[in-house]
């Protein structure tokens, strides 16, 4: 048997006008893009501001060509990329895991949740010296802060995500006698799966600030010994190719985890 479809003409309308919208929202943010790239290179050419200490969309395109020609574009892009993700990951995996424990706990989550929050509200950098006085200075040193940066802020989210479950619910799971770990794996993860996905996207933007403050302090390769270098030595054209890179390799990381919430809010419908 053969079922008419039952979308009426009236809410075919009103998706073609959501898709409409859509598409102007992405026109307009291409055209915000382009047009900024536009008056910067115009700006720097006509001398409106000192291209010295601007740079240009050109000048930066070209320094990134230098860059892959004598070989060193991928080495530093590399180094920073892995000890981001690996930051990312222990934060991420760590932080949900310290979160559950908290949850199950009141007694733990009682005596630790103040020390979370004043961890957080301490300035990572300051902590600088003894992470090399830990870790040395190599990679670890800039992944320990990375993992410090991002760690307290996944534990805090995940936290509330998982203390703000319907009341309501856990007391239907509690009256039908549903264990401690059943209402956990039944109710808590699942509602809390938004403020999971809310916590990757802070996350991204924590890892790459932990990365490049580590490369900061210390590193021999990396975006941000690029930056930190060209700083010194005035090629303010490398700090702007080093903070442009940056920029689309923190977008593509964000894009990851957008498509992700997508996959997932498909899946869960």
């Amino acid at each position: 048997m053969k079922h008419e479809s039952t979308i009426s003409r009236e809410h075919l309308l009103y998706l073609r006008g959501v898709r409409k919208k859509s598409i102007l929202v992405n026109v307009a943010r291409i055209s915000i893009f382009f047009a900024f790239l536009f008056i910067w290179e115009l700006a720097a050419r006509l001398e409106w501001v000192n291209p010295f200490i601007t740079s240009s969309p050109s000048r930066v395109m070209n320094t990134i060509g230098e860059l892959y020609k004598d070989g060193s574009l991928f080495l530093h892009v590399g180094t920073t990329l892995w000890e981001t993700l690996l930051g990312f990951a222990i934060a991420v995996v760590l932080g949900y895991s310290i979160a559950l424990i908290l949850w199950w706990s009141e007694g733990v989550r009682r005596v630790l949740e103040p020390y979370f929050v004043v961890l957080n509200a301490l300035p990572k950098i300051a902590l600088g010296p003894l992470i090399i006085i830990w870790f040395g200075t190599g990679s670890e040193a800039i992944v320990f802060m990375t993992v410090l940066i991002g760690l307290i802020v996944a534990i805090l989210n995940m936290l509330n995500g998982f203390m703000a479950t319907d009341p309501g619910k856990l007391l239907l799971l509690r009256s039908m006698g549903a264990s401690k770990l059943q209402i956990l794996t039944k109710l808590v993860i699942p509602s809390s799966l938004p403020n999971f996905i809310s916590m990757l996207k802070i996350n991204v933007g924590m890892a790459w600030i932990g990365s490049i403050m580590g490369e900061y302090i210390v590193s021999k390769a990396g975006i941000g010994y690029l930056i930190v270098y060209g700083g010194q030595v005035f090629k303010l054209d490398l700090v702007m190719s080093a903070v442009f890179i940056l920029c689309v390799l923190a977008a593509a990381m964000y894009a990851v985890v957008a498509l992700i919430e997508r996959l997932v809010i498909k899946n869960t419908k």
